[in-house]
């Protein structure tokens, strides 16, 4: 049964992480170096700490681009 349940936590922990490298793909980031993308999280994480209005904007920007228009 434990092991059962580790590989459920490693599957679920896999197809994470594949999403989130679909979303650098959306983002028409593909091929852009790893150091790059990295710098780009961290300063987006830094701008976003008690900013609302930037986590609203940037929301709404994803969700356009998701194709979820609040129309």
């Amino acid at each position: 049964m434990r092991r059962s349940t580790t590989s459920d936590v490693r599957k679920k922990d896999t197809r994470e992480k594949i999403e989130l490298g679909g979303l650098i793909v959306k983002a028409g980031l593909r091929y852009e170096k790893r150091a790059l993308l990295l710098g780009l999280l961290i300063d987006a994480a830094a701008r976003l700490k008690g900013d609302a209005q930037e986590r609203s904007r940037l929301a709404a920007l994803g969700a356009e681009a998701f194709g979820e228009r609040d129309d």
